[in-house]
């Protein structure tokens, strides 16, 4: 059973998804946090860096963005065609020129919004990419009769020139699709009719992305949320305003309760503070350890106290098994992003390599984020990347 609860103390907002009693995803945002992430902006190009092969863009925030040439080019399916990035930015684009841009990571005291002209508009069951044809399904859908049948929902009615990625919650859907699809669509053209806009400054926000509760309720929206509590009116008031606007919530029961006595309930607070443990303790007696740098994550794997009580190599895969279910409910948990290396306790068998690797796939399928799996390195490491719920925490 899935809930979500949400305390708000003055500025200050906590969120925590919990399933059965347990967190599984906690976020905390303040209103002087500038979360810009997946907004649309009219900017100008300001200074083009050749030996980057990137510019700066004033959009109107107070540092320039940067976009790279890449996120300038025509987007295209790289399974099936490689971007030619050996062009002199130059000719691409020119000082002064117009760019509807989004932004794909925030700023932060060092550096400036990173952006893109490569526009996603995210939908609960696919997110439109306007100005490319490319229709991809999620991974998290395996059936290939089902992935077939939903990018032909798709290609029959989408309209030209704009492409899409059909998310998870897609799957055994039909009509509701087709409804989005023109939906997100309006909200497209709106979106242009507004950057042709000459009688309105530039540079200027266009269009500004959902909140973290909007994206949450409308990620959950077929994951049998049932129930959610506020503390505040407002809260209230937004949250039951999307309940109204979507029939998957038609049964969601929310309740307002006092400040103090909200994240009471299953001990949340406790289970909070455990959260900024580097040293996580396994059944078995194992433990991991999760050490964030600025470029990377890096989890160690343990045996700690476990010694087991057959051969060494049984004991060694127990560890990195109870480590795997663990560590993705970590990143989960800690909506932890970008380069993760996983330096699991030395392996002899391959059997047992890919079974650890299956197992992780497996459990990351419970998260709500994007994660790709590099696989085994010689050295028994793991790479990864997991894409970050909240913007913030970059």
């Amino acid at each position: 059973m899935l809930e979500l609860l949400i305390k708000r103390v003055e500025e200050e907002r906590k969120i925590a998804l919990v399933e059965d009693g347990k967190i599984v995803e906690y976020y905390e945002e303040t209103e002087e946090e500038n979360r810009n992430e997946g907004n649309i902006y009219l900017g100008t190009v300001k200074d083009i860096v050749k030996g980057m092969q990137a510019a700066f863009v004033d959009i109107g925030l107070e540092k320039n963005s940067l976009i790279h040439l890449k996120d300038i080019l025509e987007k295209k399916d790289e399974k099936v065609e490689k971007v030619n990035l050996n062009q002199d930015i130059n000719k691409v684009i020119k000082p002064n020129q117009k760019l509807l841009v989004q932004i794909k990571k925030d700023s932060n005291e060092k550096k400036g919004a990173r952006i893109s002209t490569h526009i996603n508009l995210p939908g609960k069951y696919i997110v439109l990419m306007p100005n490319t044809n490319i229709i991809t399904v999620s991974q998290k859908i395996e059936n290939k009769e089902e992935r077939d049948r939903l990018i032909k929902i798709v290609e029959q009615n989408i309209s030209k020139g704009n492409g899409a990625v059909i998310r998870t919650s897609a799957e055994g859907k039909d009509q509701e699709i087709i409804e989005e699809i023109k939906k997100i669509e309006s909200k497209w053209n709106e979106i242009l009719e507004d950057s042709n806009d000459k009688t309105k400054k530039v540079p200027r926000l266009i269009y500004k992305s959902q909140d973290i509760i909007e994206k949450m309720l409308m990620d959950l929206a077929d994951k049998n949320l049932t129930k959610v509590i506020v503390n505040d009116s407002t809260d209230y008031n937004q949250i039951n305003n999307i309940k109204n606007e979507n029939k998957e919530y038609s049964n969601l029961q929310i309740s307002v309760k006092g400040e103090n006595s909200i994240f009471e309930i299953y001990d949340l607070e406790n289970q909070i503070n455990k959260m900024n443990n580097r040293k996580i303790w396994l059944k078995c007696g194992g433990f991991i350890t999760i050490d964030k740098t600025e470029a990377l994550t890096a989890i160690d794997v343990n045996t700690g106290k476990y010694t087991g009580n057959k051969t060494m190599e049984d004991t060694v895969f127990k560890v990195n098994k109870e480590a795997t279910i663990e560590i993705a409910k970590q990143l989960r948990l800690r909506d932890i992003g970008g380069i993760i290396i996983i330096d699991y306790i030395d392996m002899q068998k391959e059997e047992d390599k890919k079974e650890i690797e299956q197992l992780l796939e497996k459990e990351l399928k419970k998260d709500r984020s994007k994660t790709q799996i590099e696989g085994f390195t010689k050295l028994d490491l793991i790479e990864m990347t997991r894409k970050h719920i909240c913007s913030h925490k970059d």
